[in-house]
């Protein structure tokens, strides 16, 4: 299928869907994926890098993602489809194993992040019965609230939309209310810790913020699940901008009160002790129980909903990458195949490693596939998206200088996950590679019977 083609495809099942997202339910898409299990439970493993610093990388973060999101936003406007991410690579670097192996990055990167919501979703679910680090309990947790996500996906478009506007609202709301009334009770003074001279450096230096700023960029990324919605949303060429740049907006405005809020109630020591749950953490000392139990809520609600939202988004991504011949389905027409495969993978994931390595994982997939996107534009786009050269060069250069500090310092203290992403990384480039000679060598016998018939 060529670029043309898949794109014509994608535009026919527009016009045939029937059920589309508006741009209220893409922004609610948008959010749900972004606003879950990134600020829940990374603001511990942003501490143990940034130290008191942790609200300036979630700021920096939003920085490297704002100037991301303008590859994104150019292409995806030109050429809006429900595979979004691998239409563009497939175009700026043609049908073979590059834009294959990107593009599965970026999907694997995505599976990671509905496994670390899954773990967020069982950490906090079990933290007022104090099981919030049980071996057994959180991974178990996490497949339910996996399987039940999926299950709310196979009921179609509209229920997905509804669910995910009603819950990024709520969401949305818990943890304003949470970062004001977090914010008042520690006091205008707390705002101080952020410029005091203990905190004019992160604690292990400038590599440890920067490599900070990689885990916080998990916690932005699912705006790139919006670019994959260009079949289902109502004119995208007009709407899919201005969901990305909103929802990156306004998840930017809610993690900076947040992290205000905790480096304001916690210590640095504190945050780091319950790295996985600190939010709960946080809202103990400052309103006693029912502050546990409305966080609580509020991340329960908010990992479920990034679960379905991030389903619905990857699923779509799936089927692309399968209409492109770059994986495989199930046997027989199965329907929702993408689905269940997505899902399978992600409780797989959940299942194997804890909440720091799948971060690690998709952190360092997602950089490098981000990388090439940018690359792609400059190299081969950008006369057709009409980019300005000058803000994908910047996106690199952000890029590179967050993804080698993180390298460097997760390589000294955890090099088990950096051995586990160099084999995935391996493994995803071996199929593409095999894929794609096979693909030439059924073209090619499919010529050679065609000259012979002649």
């Amino acid at each position: 299928m060529t670029h043309d083609e898949a794109h014509e495809h994608q535009t026919d099942r527009q016009q045939q869907g029937g059920q589309q997202l508006s741009l209220t339910g893409s922004v609610a898409l948008g959010t749900g994926v972004m606003i879950g299990a990134g600020i829940f439970a990374l603001i511990g493993q942003v501490a143990e890098l940034a130290g008191g610093w942790v609200p300036w990388a979630f700021l920096a973060g939003a920085v490297v993602v704002g100037f991301s999101s303008y590859s994104y936003i150019r292409y995806s406007m030109a050429n809006p489809s429900s595979g979004g991410i691998a239409m563009l690579l497939k175009a700026a670097y043609g049908p073979g194993v590059i834009a294959g192996s990107f593009s599965l990055f970026m999907y694997v990167s995505m599976v990671l992040a509905q496994s670390l919501l899954g773990r967020t979703f069982g950490n906090y679910a079990l933290r007022p019965f104090e099981m919030q680090d049980s071996l057994l309990w959180v991974p178990v947790l996490a497949v339910l609230a996996i399987v039940g996500a999926a299950l709310v996906n196979v009921v179609g478009n509209r229920w997905v939309e509804r669910s995910a506007s009603v819950t990024a609202a709520i969401k949305i709301i818990g943890i304003a209310v949470l970062a004001i009334a977090g914010l008042f009770a520690a006091g205008v003074s707390s705002l101080g810790r952020l410029v005091s001279p203990e905190s004019a450096t992160p604690d292990q230096g400038w590599l440890g913020f920067l490599a900070g700023v990689t885990l916080c960029i998990l916690a932005y990324k699912g705006f790139t699940t919006i670019t994959n919605q260009g079949g289902d949303l109502k004119d995208p060429k007009r709407n899919l901008g201005r969901s990305i740049v909103i929802s990156i907006s306004l998840c930017t405005v809610l993690y900076l009160l947040i992290t205000v809020a905790v480096t304001g109630s916690l210590s640095v020591p504190q945050i780091i002790e319950a790295r996985d749950y600190a939010l709960a953490e946080a809202a103990e000392p400052l309103f006693g129980a029912w502050g546990v139990g409305l966080t609580v809520v509020v991340a329960v609600v908010a990992t479920v909903s990034g679960l379905i939202a991030s389903l619905f988004a990857v699923s779509k991504l799936y089927d692309m990458l399968r209409d492109m011949g770059q994986v495989p389905g199930l046997p027989g027409r199965r329907k929702h195949q993408s689905l269940l495969i997505t899902a399978g993978l992600a409780i797989v994931m959940a299942a194997l490693f804890d909440l720091s390595q799948i971060a690690a994982l998709g952190a360092i997939l997602y950089l490098c596939m981000d990388i090439a996107i940018h690359y792609g534009i400059l190299r081969h786009l950008k006369e057709e998206v009409k980019a300005k050269v000058w803000i994908p060069w910047v996106a690199i250069v952000l890029d590179v200088a967050v993804l080698v500090p993180f390298l460097i310092l997760r390589g000294s203290s955890d090099p088990f996950t950096l051995v586990v992403t160099a084999v995935v990384a391996a493994l995803i480039i071996l199929a593409q590679w095999v894929i794609v000679r096979r693909r030439r060598e059924d073209s090619d016998n499919d010529e050679q019977e065609s000259e012979q018939l002649r």
